[in-house]
């Protein structure tokens, strides 16, 4: 045997008594149990594994008149509001995403992740059906205008809650503008496939009438560029091509007197009606009055050459005011502020014969701005002489529908064009000069519906009682006057 160096024999040493510590440690071990030990792998687990259930803290629960979204992959809030707006009470898509922002614990991310739950507030349980609200025909009317676009928007909401806020009870909404874009869904073959700034009209018009508000639905008539664009065979013909007339060298014009035209425009109006409209608006109820109107032939000149402009208008009122009377909603009609002198040249133009109109109407609206009384009266300045010219309209429309039953109710000029004095008391002025002349309510027009006059008028206006306006709100006074029937005469336009 070798000798064993130091270093061996410490290792020797040190091994043998690690031998020893761990006999030692194993000792009670092997005296207890009479199998040899198992090695158990305490990595994994002992029993099966059981799901553990969510704490109830943790699971979303819709409440009554929500619904539960989860979310998928690249969803938004602004997407889901979208999604849900037909369903829900909110009359706009950002209204609808403030709202799910607030039911969900103020979420502060506009994006989802997905398999994230969303309560969506607000959910109907049916779509809103809508009634309109009766009021007499001579109930005292403080609107405004918006355009279609705008009233279906957030600021147009604001503007109308505004306008209740500081006195008015009425809005003008377009459902068809003078360009012959519909903001309304409507299913007619004549129009065919659009856009709809109102997706939802009676939702629009339950919040009109919950702001206690009269509803005012207006359509441009017979001035109807997309129609007489995609139907040029319903346009005015030119006597020299026998193509489609054109006004200065626009193709706007309809013919007025064609009845597919006449139809499709009331099956609008009634449309409108049924969603819960308290009162239809027909503007541009008339004959194109500027270009070359030798040059212009319509149809009713074949089937009734005897005819003038004017009983083309009165022929189609009387057909108009039968169909819309039934649903319960007023008939207003926008005319003409200078149709009040009655010149023949403007009758032959325009086929406005006010007298004969008052009679298939509630309501008449002149546009008596003052801006627009071009060279009348020897008054340089037309639209810095609003006492005149509103006065004197408004006398002779009182005089020349004097036993009609129609109600006079100005359109005023709520815009600075061709004045330098637009201020909130050229508003006042206007108002309390038509009253006092024999109108009954207003209305404020400004096309861009910057109405920050008139709501700075409104104050003054409000506290002075009885000066301005009687104050009529809906619902809140009954009535004197007795709203007559439709009149007793034959109806139906002038057939093919």
């Amino acid at each position: 045997m070798r000798q064993l160096g130091p270093a061996s024999l410490a290792t020797i040493l040190f091994l043998s008594f690690g031998l020893l510590v761990i006999d030692t440690a194993l000792a009670p071990s092997a005296v207890a149990q009479t199998t040899k030990p198992k090695l158990v792998l305490t990595s994994r687990p002992t029993t099966p594994l059981v799901p553990k259930a969510p704490e109830p803290s943790l699971v979303t629960i819709a409440p009554p008149g929500s619904a539960l979204y989860v979310a998928k992959r690249g969803d938004s809030i602004p997407l889901v509001a979208r999604h849900y707006l037909g369903q829900t009470s909110y009359l706009t898509s950002s209204e609808l995403t403030e709202a799910i922002h607030k039911a969900n614990g103020d979420l502060h991310s506009t994006f989802l992740k997905a398999g994230q739950p969303v309560i969506v507030p607000g959910l109907l349980p049916a779509p809103i059906v809508e009634k309109s609200v009766p009021v007499e025909r001579d109930f005292e009317v403080r609107a405004v205008y918006l355009t279609g676009i705008m009233a279906a928007s957030d600021h147009g909401i604001r503007i109308i809650k505004h306008w209740r806020e500081v006195g008015g009870n009425a809005v003008v909404f377009d459902i068809k503008d003078s360009d012959g874009s519909v903001t309304i869904p409507f299913d007619h073959p004549l129009l065919g496939s659009h856009h709809s700034s109102f997706h939802d009209l009676p939702k629009f018009i339950h919040f009109v009438h919950s702001q206690n508000m009269h509803a005012i639905a207006r359509i441009a008539m017979f001035r109807d560029q997309r129609l007489v664009e995609t139907h040029p065979e319903l346009a005015v013909k030119s006597h020299k091509t026998g193509q489609a007339w054109r006004e200065n060298g626009k193709l706007v014009w309809t013919d007025p007197s064609q009845p597919k035209v006449q139809e499709y425009d009331i099956a609008l109006a009634k449309k409108a009606a049924e969603a819960g409209a308290d009162e239809i608006q027909f503007d541009y109820v008339r004959f194109p009055a500027e270009g070359e109107q030798k040059d212009a032939s319509f149809y009713f000149q074949t089937g009734h050459p005897e005819w003038h402009r004017s009983d083309v208008m009165v022929d189609f009122l009387k057909h108009a005011y039968a169909e819309i009377h039934p649903t319960g909603a007023l008939l207003s009609l926008d005319v003409f502020g200078i149709m009040a002198w009655q010149r023949p040249v403007d009758l032959a133009h325009t086929g406005q014969d006010i007298v004969r109109m008052a009679k298939y109407c509630d309501v008449l609206s002149p546009m008596i701005y003052p801006s627009h009384f071009f060279g009348m009266d020897g008054i340089a300045h037309p639209g810095d002489a609003p006492e005149h010219f509103i006065g004197a309209s408004m006398e002779r429309f009182e005089k020349i529908t004097q036993g009609s039953g129609a109600v006079i109710r100005p359109w005023l000029q709520a815009f600075r064009w061709k004045t330098k004095t637009y201020s909130p008391e050229y508003i006042r002025t206007q108002v309390v000069t038509a009253k006092n002349k024999g109108g009954i309510g207003f209305l404020f027009w400004n096309a861009a519906n910057d109405y920050s006059k008139p709501y700075a008028a409104m104050p003054e206006m409000i506290v002075a009682k009885g000066k301005y306006f009687r104050g009529d709100e809906v619902g809140t006074k009954v009535r004197t006057a007795e709203r007559s029937a439709a009149p007793e005469l034959p109806v139906g336009g002038i057939k093919p």
